[in-house]
């Protein structure tokens, strides 16, 4: 038992630290309706490992520099005939091509290919914990900070403007933070799974919560129970770890689901 808690444990609470960012970042990705955005830099951190390993960079600044490009890019194409969501989701499919594209022929990175869609957590060990702990810390620091201009542009942003909010620089403020947390949970979860990570956790909350406060609280439980349970169920059913939590996380989704609508269902036949 000893053995497997010493490969076990780093993981179990890098997972654990990371969920702390996740689960507020992710009800904050959900109230302002950018999980399609969240999904897009997910897929650029693809293209951004893979010219961080071309040019011999830190892999943090390639994912900084084609998340700046990301956003630059969507200001440019943004054209009122074309959906949002459509249109992320074309950004979103071109990153992921292109990031396999140069992963696989520019690099001599093929073999880890797997581990970069969909993470391997497990390959951390305890001196990388103060790296994670130390960058959630600061995710933290930043969130708290422009946690009540956000709230108050997800609530109405009409009235933000009135209140002296800019929509323009909280949205660059939000943005850099999500490409951050999604440079920190490349390896945990993998380019494909990022998005898994941020939204599930915060949409199984959004069904048994009365406030957002209440559903932060609900998602950081459910993002915590996610992280164990994905973790040991990787060594069990000796899957991708990132997988393995990201599944778990939609299966507490869907029960969630179910039972809330049976006991809807129930309460509605009861007062008849």
């Amino acid at each position: 038992m000893s053995a497997w808690l010493a490969i076990i444990a780093p993981a179990w609470i890098a997972g654990s630290i990371l969920a702390l960012l996740s689960a507020p970042l992710g009800c904050l990705v959900l109230w302002r309706r950018m999980a399609f955005f969240a999904d897009a830099l997910a897929h650029g951190t693809l293209l951004g490992v893979a010219l961080a390993v071309w040019w011999q960079l830190p892999m943090g600044i390639g994912i900084a520099l084609v998340s700046v490009i990301v956003v630059l890019g969507l200001v440019l194409i943004d054209d009122e005939r074309l959906p949002v969501d459509s249109v992320l989701a074309v950004v979103a499919v071109s990153l992921l091509c292109l990031g396999l594209l140069a992963l696989t022929q520019l690099t001599d990175q093929q073999a880890n290919v797997l581990g970069f869609l969909f993470g391997n957590l497990l390959e951390l060990d305890w001196a990388d914990l103060p790296l994670i702990g130390g960058s959630v810390l600061v995710g933290l620091g930043l969130l708290a900070y422009i946690w009540p201009a956000q709230i108050k542009l997800a609530t109405h942003e009409a009235l933000a403007r009135i209140q002296g909010v800019n929509p323009t620089r909280q949205r660059l403020f939000f943005m850099g933070l999500l490409a951050g947390f999604c440079a920190i949970a490349l390896q945990a979860v993998g380019s494909l799974l990022i998005s898994g990570l941020l939204v599930l956790p915060a949409l199984t909350a959004r069904l048994w919560s009365a406030s957002p406060k209440q559903m932060v609280v609900i998602a950081l439980l459910i993002a915590q129970l996610g992280v164990t349970l994905g973790v040991w169920g990787s060594i069990w059913l000796d899957i991708q770890t990132g997988l393995s939590i990201v599944l778990i996380l939609a299966i507490l989704f869907f029960v969630a689901l179910i039972l809330s609508k049976v006991l809807t269902a129930k309460f509605w036949k009861a007062r008849q």
